[in-house]
């Protein structure tokens, strides 16, 4: 983004960092931004640790029309993707502004472009951004209201690292770790019993069910749900049983595990609905990490970990009649 607009951006960037703090639950690192002669003239990359996670073009006056599925009319304008989301877009000049979004576009100017994106990486990344010192800072804060049990606990009881990857593997899952005293209560709870952070994470998310179906299912209605056929819940659980937390599943049932949930969420998608999939608890850790690199935007969740007052409704089986 060129330089009459850097303004513009750090004045989103500082918005973006203060909402995340606000909806996730800690403060990311600053961000910065500097000039690199080597990009294209309208080209922008975002580097997180050094490392490029995503790259794109902004182009300074002109606005970005996004497709969101359904448009009445085609634009003149450069052909594109929206960086952050992948969908259809068109750069296009200013004075086609209005026309665009009458005919259904999502328009938006660069640096809104630029600020989508990077907000969209930081909450993919969020795992990853969370340190030993940002851990630290969140229990110095909630030592004021427990100094106690914050005490007593870390580290006697819990090296800071164990619940650093409780936090992490939270996020890593799109929850928000907002609710500190009841993260810190729970694995108080449980730490005597086990030190596994898998284990404890599941042990939290019991705790802050409520708030994880709530973020998923806004409201007090019914949940529309994923689910396993119980041929294959069987299979699943006996591999589960055979292999403890190293389990894994045999070539022809994990492509076809793979392959019915990615239909079955992207029907989830065509209906308007957030894609969820309701297995029990003992194959919740498994199938969570198995499916989220062939289906991201796939949440799965325990049956222990919904409210006894919501209603489940069954919309799609996995491994069944649809």
């Amino acid at each position: 983004v060129d330089k009459g607009q850097d303004g513009e951006l750090l004045r989103r960037i500082r918005g973006i960092r203060k909402k995340f703090a606000q909806e996730v639950g800690f403060l990311v690192s600053p961000v910065h931004i500097r000039d690199n002669l080597e990009l294209k003239p309208n080209g922008y990359r975002i580097l997180l640790k050094g490392v490029e996670v995503g790259i794109g073009e902004a182009f300074p006056g002109h606005y970005l029309a996004i497709n969101p599925g359904r448009v009445a009319g085609t634009i003149p304008g450069t052909p594109t993707k929206d960086p952050a989301f992948g969908l259809p877009a068109i750069w296009i000049e200013a004075g086609l502004r209005e026309q665009a979004q009458a005919f259904g576009y999502t328009v938006v100017d660069a640096s809104t472009v630029v600020a989508t994106h990077l907000n969209h990486l930081i909450l993919s990344h969020a795992a990853e951004l969370l340190g030993r010192q940002e851990v630290q800072q969140l229990l110095d804060h909630i030592g004021k209201e427990i100094p106690k049990l914050v005490e007593d606990l870390i580290p006697k009881v819990l090296p800071l690292g164990v619940l650093q990857k409780i936090l992490q593997n939270l996020l890593d899952e799109g929850i928000h770790i907002r609710d500190v005293r009841t993260i810190i209560e729970t694995v108080a709870d449980h730490a005597l019993r086990t030190q596994n952070a898998d284990e404890l994470t599941a042990q939290v998310r019991v705790a802050l069910g409520r708030a994880i179906v709530q973020q998923l299912f806004p409201g007090t209605g019914e949940m529309q749900v994923m689910s396993l056929d119980p041929a294959l819940e069987r299979l699943l659980n006996q591999a589960v049983a055979g292999g403890g937390e190293h389990a894994s599943f045999e070539p022809g049932l994990a492509d076809t595990l793979v392959r019915e949930a990615a239909g079955a969420a992207q029907r989830q998608e065509q209906l308007g609905l957030t894609p969820v999939l309701l297995v029990p608890a003992s194959l919740r850790i498994l199938l969570a990490k198995f499916l989220r690199r062939s289906i991201p935007q796939l949440k799965i969740i325990a049956h222990n970990e919904v409210p006894e007052t919501r209603i489940i409704k069954v919309t799609s089986i996995i491994g069944g009649k649809t």
